[in-house]
């Protein structure tokens, strides 16, 4: 189940860098995001979710300045309501 939302995030990927992104599709196991900086596919990074935390990911793929996410750990139905309310 996929749900469209306009989240403003962060990403990191290790060590103090952080960036500003936007999730734009959420499910249980994963996010489409749209970045203002590239990443690569295949990179794990941290996605800072409002009121969440942290949620580790890896990139799936990615093309421009979007990206599609899979978590290493799912939601949980608590989290994704909250976050798609």
């Amino acid at each position: 189940m996929r749900a469209p939302v306009s989240l403003d995030a962060k990403i990191g990927r290790g060590g103090l860098d952080r960036a500003l992104c936007k999730v734009t599709d959420l499910s249980l196991h994963g996010a489409r995001i749209q970045t203002y900086s590239l990443i690569k596919a295949n990179s794990m990074i941290w996605l800072a979710l409002p009121n969440i935390g942290h949620v580790a990911a890896r990139v799936v793929w990615s093309n421009d300045f979007e990206a599609g996410l899979e978590f290493q750990t799912a939601l949980t139905p608590e989290n994704f309501e909250a976050l798609t309310a």
